[in-house]
């Protein structure tokens, strides 16, 4: 077991003891993490997310503890089919299924045994997809193999205690006729939402009445003859499998309050729980799968690596956060700094990078020019296509290709791309002042000397030196106003990377063009 060290107070580590001192109480040698998934839909950012947060509260957990510990990704394919995708084809055949568990939906796509299997496959060709250590779980699988019979016999017999705990949340019509336990039809299939008239403990069974014909049916809660309302089931599972840790959205706060309730009722301690905050759209609106207001993994893997998207989703989850195609080049660029600095770094496990790589990053990972550099070369050169910017990036690192920095080639390919979809259609170049006209040709003017008189280790540094000196003897005050002449007047956008990296990898001589050019089109513009 390793000993804690001040950066192992980042938040998977925080959750680890907590795990850790749960383990403590409870006598256990080893841990349970779970995710739950709905399939009747697709995979999606948030799927991403928890299992990814979960996964770096487990690799904490087995640095801390040195325990063994297991993932499941459990699937609730039990549940009924409540409304037709609208993503999916064949909608009129999935209607005639509406109730019906999802194991028991033919597949709209036509390539699996049901509905719930397609959608099962697609979260474990997902979570493949990153490389996350799991254990798949089916709702329904757990259900008619015998898995659960014994909690669900436990949840029988406190039927009426489990009752009182939920009719409190519910409304009077809800609240007249609720029951923890939805029998199977034995006829139709569907899943019921029916009064529970009897229960027999004894014999395992609970009593209710069809609504449509007044048939009367004897139901037995074992084996796949019934399944639980999912706050029940999600405390039955907890309770069956003695989970230790489950994380979920702010949206579930209550839920996770009632199931815990519901375990303590059924005479055991709920695991350790993470509430985290749900993403916002641009305008600070909650994003809405039924809005489109949302940013998709796959839409995100489009303009940059998966390591960026980790990095967003690591950094303060009980924060809410912005999800919009703005936040990519930061997030690749934050991960960037981490793999640089994880190398030094005495104690890595404050470093997210750790976390991504399940504290074991490749050894090419990362690389020498950020996400934002590449941005700013593509839109100053009008990149359209990966070529042209290795063509600068070797004249500055002649020994770099595909081969050498895999990653930087993985940024290379996205930039061009969001480049072409982002930063082209929004560039806006403006006049330069009187003030930013003199500057700007002190720069150019500096820049053909070699600035000499600015040492630094390297070219980017003392050309870096050489913006901030002038930017200084002009008397920019604050000096940030310097640096927006440069990204607004040179570059045509709001913002931009340090600008003495701009100039070493886009040249001096073709700098020192820029400025000539921008200075001729203010003074055409005067």
């Amino acid at each position: 077991m390793s000993e804690p060290t001040q950066n192992q107070l980042s938040w998977p580590f925080r959750e680890a003891e907590r795990i850790a001192e749960r383990l403590k109480e409870k006598g256990k040698t080893s841990a349970l993490f779970e995710t739950g998934y709905g399939p009747s839909g697709l995979p999606h950012i948030g799927t991403f997310g928890e299992v990814a947060r979960t996964s770096w509260v487990r690799n904490a957990f087995t640095a801390l503890t040195g325990l063994p510990s297991r993932l499941i990704a459990f699937s609730d394919d039990m549940d009924g089919l409540r409304k037709v995708p609208d993503n999916v084809p064949n909608k009129d055949m999935l209607r005639e299924f509406l109730g019906r568990p999802l194991t028991k939906v033919p597949d709209p796509f036509g390539t699996h045994e049901s509905f719930g299997a397609h959608n099962n496959a697609r979260l474990r060709s997902f979570l493949d997809s990153f490389g996350f250590d799991y254990e798949f779980a089916s709702s329904s699988d757990y259900y008619r193999s015998g898995k659960f019979d014994a909690a669900l016999l436990h949840v029988l017999a406190r039927h009426d205690e489990i009752v009182e705990i939920i009719r409190p949340t519910l409304g009077p019509e809800r609240r007249a006729t609720y029951s923890p336990i939805l029998p199977i039809h034995p006829r139709t299939g569907i899943v019921m939402q029916v009064p529970i008239e009897q229960v027999d403990v004894a014999q395992g069974t609970v009593f209710w009445t069809d609504p449509a014909n007044g048939t009367k049916y004897e139901t037995a809660v074992t084996g796949g003859g019934a399944k639980l309302q999912w706050k029940a089931d999600w405390a039955m599972r907890w309770y069956a499998l003695d989970v230790d840790y489950e994380m979920s959205g702010k949206d579930l706060i209550d839920s996770v309050k009632l199931s815990s309730a519901i375990v303590r009722a059924l005479g055991a301690e709920p695991p350790v729980t993470l509430t985290y905050e749900l993403f916002l759209d641009e305008q600070g609106q909650k994003i809405s799968k039924s809005k489109g207001n949302g940013l998709s993994v796959e839409e995100w893997l489009t303009y940059a690596p998966p390591e960026s998207l980790a990095q967003f989703m690591y950094h303060a989850p009980q924060r809410a956060k912005r999800l919009f195609f703005d936040v990519i080049p930061r997030a690749a660029d934050d991960y960037i700094a981490n793999v640089s600095a994880l190398g030094d770094s005495a104690d890595p496990h404050g470093n997210a990078a750790w976390h991504i790589h399940g504290g074991k990053p490749p050894a090419n990972a990362g690389s020498p020019i950020g996400f934002g550099m590449l941005l700013n070369l593509a839109s100053v050169i009008n990149a359209d296509s990966p070529e042209m910017l290795w063509g600068f990036i070797r004249a500055y690192m002649p020994e770099a290709g595909p081969d050498t920095y895999p990653f930087l080639a993985t940024l290379v390919e996205r930039a061009v791309t969001y480049n072409r979809d982002f930063v082209a259609p929004k560039k806006r170049f403006r006049a330069a002042t009187e003030q930013e006209r003199m500057a700007l040709a002190d720069l150019a003017t500096r820049l053909k000397g070699g600035g000499e008189d600015y040492p630094g280790e390297t070219l980017a540094e003392r050309l870096q030196n050489l913006v901030y000196a002038v930017g200084k003897e002009q008397k920019f005050t604050p000096l940030k106003a310097w640096f927006d002449c440069l990204y607004q007047v040179l570059l045509g956008q709001m913002e931009g990377p340090r600008f003495g990296g701009f100039i070493a990898l886009y040249g001096i001589e073709r700098t020192i063009a820029l400025i000539e050019t921008a200075l001729a089109r203010a003074q055409e513009a005067a």
